[in-house]
């Protein structure tokens, strides 16, 4: 199973983004001691992240490309949250796909996508 670790700078928002809006649990998470950064592991179905605030661990602004099934429901689930700070359209890509994209508060992408079915 590949895993992406995503950069974060604020748990309260990435929680506020990934738990709440998006809909992850968070797994389990670990800091050293009350004053060092947080990691977190958080999942939604089989979609598994790891989010970090340790300086080295990742970049900021990357990208995941998610095979997602539901991706209409999952769309109206989340626009129907009216999440102040993100309101992802969805787009018929050129591979023959549904997706939709979000991008968190620190500049991280997923792209959901769900292949259109072939009648």
């Amino acid at each position: 199973m590949l895993i992406p670790i995503f950069r974060i700078f604020d748990y309260p928002k990435a929680l506020e983004f990934y738990v709440d809006w998006l809909g992850f649990t968070v797994d389990w998470e670990h800091r050293y001691d009350e004053n060092a950064p947080v990691y977190l592991r958080v999942s939604r179905g089989d979609l598994v992240l790891h989010l970090s605030e340790h300086h080295g661990d990742c970049t900021p602004g990357a990208k995941a490309f998610v095979e997602f099934a539901g991706l209409r429901e999952y769309h109206a689930e989340l626009i129907g949250k009216q999440y102040n700070y993100n309101c992802p359209g969805l787009e018929d890509a050129f591979w023959g796909a549904l997706t939709m994209e979000v991008v968190d508060p620190f500049g991280n992408k997923l792209l959901f996508s769900e292949a259109h079915s072939v009648a």
